[in-house]
């Protein structure tokens, strides 16, 4: 049984023994790395930029090719130089303290590593990393919390974090405060715009449409509903057509800003979002499962994770649209508080899609928000560098975990760490770590054994 010492406590190994088993020579580790970590990197990037380039829908011209390229050259460098910087700081520390300890492991010589790396990415990605790290480390640091009994996790405790978050920004986003000179402070605010629609935001006058739906209605007898005759299809759309026709003459109170009537407003916000919702589902199950959707097409399309997401957003949208309503018929105002009441409650939805990643990436998006609203206000301090910073210390956690309890990291980044390394990070000798008791060496078993079984697939 191994002994366990204090973290404090040295552990007197060289570099060769440790960290690069393949060779004695710490630059040519480095510089090994620093090879493999491009290869990986200009893959990443090339697919991320070309994609991007692609979303827009449009001939690219030279200089959108050229500022691609560039780009795609640039975030290389800076990935590429996490690796090399790692395994080059992990060696100095080592050479100039003569051993290695808790910290000098992995954590300091990552957030160093990651320091110069990230002052070669464009200031304009700074922000998107620091938030997608920040993200999975604090999903990892709660996973460690649990496996030390410090927390207890909760089953709805995702739902509470998503539903408080969306009652924060759609309190801005309703009351005005998400814009500033005429033009939104967050791109997320052009997300929740298309999710609950624009009748929602503030300054949105009622719009004509439904006047002008209701005087044609009353003034053309000859547009009353009658079933029609000819081919069952069109008779079938004609009959929808007349039905939405007499939902849409619901009554609707002055209060609403939208056209039309309440409940054609939360059946059109409800039905827009599942059609989303499985349109994008489908879409995922069709490029991630291209090798069996065509062998079996039933058991992958239509399965319950199908539709959890159509349901997830149509179930939000209709029940946001619909208590922002209700409470304007009881009040007979518009306030943005109705925003935050509604988005507590439509938060429920969540409960069909419950993901980890969407509420702590809402978590730390709402606070970066809020941070920025607080500076704009005078309330708190601008912090240079304070994006830096967060990402550095997210990612040393990340790579402290990923060293010492890969079981605690999520696979998918500790899949990510072992291809951008080429395998290397799996062959440091985390035996020699079990002395501090965390049971390193055990748990990378269970960690490769999941990885290999999830790459079989």
């Amino acid at each position: 049984m191994v002994q366990v010492q204090s973290k404090f406590a040295p552990i007197h190994i060289n570099c060769y023994e440790f960290c690069h088993p393949w060779t004695e020579s710490c630059l040519e580790a480095s510089v090994g790395s620093y090879l493999c970590a491009i290869v990986d990197s200009l893959r990443i990037y090339t697919t991320v930029y070309m994609l991007a380039l692609l979303m827009k829908g449009s001939v690219p011209s030279k200089e959108e090719i050229k500022k691609t390229v560039l780009g795609m050259l640039q975030s290389t460098a800076f990935l590429s130089a996490n690796g090399m910087g790692f395994t080059l700081f992990l060696c100095l520390l080592r050479k100039l303290l003569g051993h290695f300890n808790f910290l000098t492991v992995s954590a300091i010589p990552s957030f160093l590593a990651n320091f110069f790396a990230i002052l070669i990415e464009r200031p304009s990605r700074r922000t998107l990393l620091s938030l997608y790290v920040s993200n999975v480390a604090t999903e990892t640091v709660w996973n460690m919390a649990v496996s030390r009994d410090w927390v207890r996790p909760r089953n709805d405790g995702v739902v509470v974090i998503f539903s408080v978050c969306m009652a924060i920004l759609l309190t801005y986003f309703k009351s005005g405060l998400h814009k500033r000179d005429g033009e939104r402070v967050d791109s997320m605010f052009g997300v929740l715009r298309f999710i609950v629609g624009p009748y929602e935001e503030k300054s949105v006058s009622f719009s004509n449409e439904a006047s002008t739906f209701y005087r044609e209605r009353t003034e053309n007898s000859s547009s009353r509903w009658t079933i029609p005759s000819g081919s069952l299809f069109s008779r079938a759309l004609l009959i929808y057509k007349g039905l939405i026709d007499k939902i849409k003459r619901l009554n609707s109170n002055p209060a609403c800003p939208h056209p039309f009537s309440c409940v054609h407003y939360a059946l059109q916000g409800f039905g827009k979002m599942v059609g989303v919702g499985l349109a994008v589902q489908f879409a995922l199950s069709f490029v991630f499962n291209l090798k069996t959707i065509f062998i079996s097409p039933k058991a992958i399309l239509w399965r319950k994770k199908t539709i959890s997401l159509a349901l997830f957003l149509g179930g939000f949208t209709g029940l946001f649209r619909g208590t922002c309503c209700i409470l304007r018929n009881v009040t007979e105002t518009d306030g943005a508080c109705h925003a935050l009441v509604a988005a507590l409650i439509a938060g429920i939805a969540f409960k069909q899609y419950p993901n980890t990643t969407i509420a702590l990436y809402l978590m730390w998006r709402v606070a970066r928000i809020v941070y920025n609203h607080g500076i704009d206000k005078g309330i708190v301090p601008r912090v240079p560098g304070f994006n830096i910073f967060l990402y550095c210390l997210s990612t040393a956690i990340l790579f402290h975990t990923a060293t010492f309890e890969p079981a605690r990291l999520r696979l998918s980044y500790w899949s990510f760490l072992h291809s951008i390394s080429a395998g290397r990070f799996a062959s440091f000798n985390h035996g020699a770590l079990d002395v501090w008791g965390l049971d390193t060496s055990k748990q990378l078993a269970e960690v490769l054994k999941n990885f290999h079984a999830r790459s079989s697939v």
